[in-house]
């Protein structure tokens, strides 16, 4: 069995990749992907806590966050291709539809 301690260590440095992802990039489908990390660092942590404890309420959480990030893929994605349509470019730098 692997120890807690290794799971959470991997889900610490995933959640750091994918906050690095966020705060460095400015390609909108990049940072989609970090917050997918980021979300897959959450689940990580529910499924290790859950093995953890004997415990199988963490893996529901797991399932729901799950199919929480394919919805949020989804959506992003309908986004960004709508900005694409209008501005052709998902540079977050360049796309400014939300600034006053």
């Amino acid at each position: 069995m692997i120890p807690l301690e290794w799971e959470l260590s991997l889900s610490a440095i995933l959640f750091a990749i994918g906050l690095y992802g966020i705060l460095v990039r400015r390609n909108a489908i990049i940072v989609l992907m970090s917050v997918e990390i980021i979300i897959n660092a959450a689940i990580l942590n529910f499924v290790a806590f859950s093995a953890y404890t004997g415990d199988v309420s963490g893996q529901v959480f797991a399932l729901l966050a799950i199919a929480l990030a394919a919805a949020e893929a989804a959506i992003g994605l309908a986004v960004f291709l709508v900005l694409y349509g209008v501005h052709h470019t998902v540079n977050l730098d360049k796309i400014r539809i939300l600034r006053w």
